[in-house]
């Protein structure tokens, strides 16, 4: 082999090793941007606790664009519970639109605020803690978070929130209807968390 097959040999073996490196840089590039992208939070901000249902659905996040408004505004009606469970209810059935709670979803609810654990929803408020009992002054922050993993199944989104009372996020589903809004599907966020302090013996 003559020395220009030489060098014309290493230049392309130059190009290749070269461009399957920079290959690689964009492929995982594309990857950690995707990965970053999917895991985004967004704070939802509410002024106030609504006391009415007309206070509720007249809020911003009450059209349901997004499913981090919906898993928000979902946290801000189990907060009405502990004061007023049909109105909470009632909230509840708006953001499941089309499939409204059952009696036995009724009854898991009423279950879950037993025993005094009416300050399980406020933990979700950001820098509600046990040490302060849960309480937050307004307005009320809720930040909901997404993973590489929410939108597996078409349709659906699955967003946590994290409970200022719990060691992991809790989760909320949300499905996507005809009419473009994000309705509530499930929710696990009436789960056991740390007593406040001011009920916890030995806090």
């Amino acid at each position: 082999m003559g020395l220009f097959d030489v060098l014309k040999q290493q230049a392309k073996n130059a190009i290749k090793t070269n461009g399957n490196k920079i290959g690689k840089e964009i492929g995982d590039n594309i990857k950690n941007a995707v990965k970053t992208a999917a895991n985004k939070s967004e704070t939802v901000v509410f002024d106030e606790i609504p006391g009415t249902y007309e206070d509720f659905i007249n809020l911003p996040e009450a059209k349901m664009k997004t499913p981090f408004d919906t898993a928000a505004m979902t946290v801000l009606a189990f907060c009405v519970y502990p004061e007023n469970r049909e109105l909470s209810i009632k909230m509840l059935n708006f953001l499941r639109g089309p499939r409204p709670l059952s009696g036995i979803d009724a009854n898991f609810i009423r279950d879950r605020f037993m025993d005094g654990r009416d300050y399980v929803p406020r933990s979700y408020f950001k820098g509600a803690t046990p040490e302060n009992d849960y309480r937050v002054n307004p307005p009320y922050s809720v930040v909901v978070s997404e993973n590489p993993y929410s939108y597996e199944n078409k349709g659906y989104a699955k967003l946590f929130v994290r409970s200022g009372g719990a060691d992991s996020l809790r989760e909320i589903v949300l499905r996507e209807a005809k009419d473009g809004k994000w309705y509530l599907w499930e929710q696990f966020i009436l789960g056991d968390i740390r007593q406040p302090e001011s009920a916890d013996p030995w806090a």
